[in-house]
């Protein structure tokens, strides 16, 4: 064992292993740097449980020559047989570490050590990564060499438990806090926020491509159905134009009951305009397709045949934190918001799914047809308004 070579790893994970710590590339050279301290091994593997709202942990699995790995797991993985019947299992149970070597006997109790003794495997210890909130997670390391890993490998491997697990909380914490924000306000939003865009009056002037939908009838379902039931009915609603919105380059920045705001960034010059306005509209056939597929049955209640209203604007908006006292959200305000929501209700009486203004047109003429001047609420001047060519009126719905 070269002890001032670890010495030295240690001291580099307690400085946050700089120049950057990525997951990955932080696990390979940590490793990397135990071998050259002397500790032989044969794969690492790091176990990490996350707050996602649709990953519930990530393992990084390191090998000699190659980099570390990163995987997402969905599931929840403590439910799986291969984790009842794991040594991991033992070491979130008790908190301890947990070792066997693979001519011990008692290690035949476990599937995961016939995989790794077939690959020449000798030892394995895993120790648990302990978080300041209390959680438990791990790391596991194998061996090859004959026989195993002796007294000074296993307290090398001890020693740096507690800085690994460190810098490991570090990282999740601000991968929380981006995954967060990216969930809640959108990751334009949240980019700007963990950049320090906090407070209240940080605002810019933007050029998008506008976004403002609403489910038809929302009012008549929403009486109809029990309140639980139609949060479920409106998060499948939303996923018929979350996904096509995304895809398309776009930004879902707020949902407004049945209602939901999007943007779609724009070169300063608006050179990029018809190229964004195409992906919006390609957005905008996506989700109608979807709406007019779903269909959601619930004990006696059926929900289908749904119909939803959009508006299609291009304009300025300030975007940014906007608020009262220590209560912000990050959003965007501005004429061309408030001429999308107008417009969305012109859809609505007009009984289209799709209406867009005539600075939309601009960019993207084809597949639109003239619906006339329509008087807009506050606006001295009346707006020209354009619906699909393709679609057929359906007759005006109850909002």
């Amino acid at each position: 064992m070269h002890s001032d070579r670890l010495r030295a790893l240690i001291d580099w994970l307690i400085d946050g292993a700089p120049p950057e710590p990525i997951p990955t590339v932080m696990l390979t050279r940590t490793c990397e740097r135990l071998l050259e301290a002397g500790v032989p091994l044969s794969r690492v593997a790091i176990f990490v449980e996350t707050l996602h709202p649709d990953i519930y942990g990530r393992s990084f699995i390191w090998r000699p020559g190659e980099t570390a790995v990163a995987n997402a797991r969905t599931e929840d993985v403590e439910q799986l047989d291969v984790y009842q019947r794991s040594p991991l299992k033992i070491l979130y149970d008790t908190g301890t570490e947990v070792r066997f070597r693979m001519d011990d006997p008692a290690s035949l109790a476990f599937p995961f050590f016939d995989d790794v003794r077939a690959e020449g495997v000798t030892d394995y210890l895993a120790l648990p990564l302990l978080f300041l909130d209390g959680n438990i997670h791990a790391v596991s390391f194998t061996t090859k060499a004959d026989g195993g890993f002796t007294d000074p490998h296993l307290n090398a491997l001890r020693a740096i438990a507690a800085p690994l697990a460190r810098l490991i909380e570090i990282i999740g914490l601000r991968r929380t806090a981006a995954t967060l924000l990216d969930t809640y306000v959108g990751n334009r939003a949240g980019a700007r926020i963990l950049a320090g865009q906090i407070r209240r009056g940080h605002t810019e002037l933007l050029r998008v491509a506008i976004w403002l939908s609403d489910l038809r009838g929302y009012t008549a379902l929403s009486d109809r159905l029990p309140p639980d039931l139609m949060v479920r009915v409106l998060n499948a609603y939303f996923d018929c134009q979350v996904g096509p919105i995304l895809r398309a380059g776009g930004e879902v920045l707020k949902f407004m009951g049945d209602g939901l705001l999007a943007v779609f960034p724009m070169a300063d010059d608006g050179s990029d305009a018809a190229d964004v306005c195409a992906r919006m509209l390609t957005a905008v056939d996506e989700a109608r397709t979807q709406v007019r597929a779903m269909s959601y049955a619930e004990g006696n209640h059926v929900v289908d045949n749904l119909r939803f209203g959009v508006a299609l604007h291009v304009g300025q908006v300030l975007y940014g934190n906007i608020g009262g006292g220590n209560r912000l959200d990050f959003t965007c305000v501005g004429p061309a918001v408030n001429l999308a929501a107008r417009m969305e209700k012109i859809a609505g009486r007009l009984g289209r799914t799709a209406v867009a203004s005539a600075d939309f047109i601009q960019h993207c003429a084809d597949h639109w047809t003239d619906l006339g001047d329509f008087t807009i609420a506050g606006l001295s001047h009346t707006e020209r308004v354009f619906g699909l060519s393709a679609e057929d009126p359906q007759g005006a719905e109850g909002l």
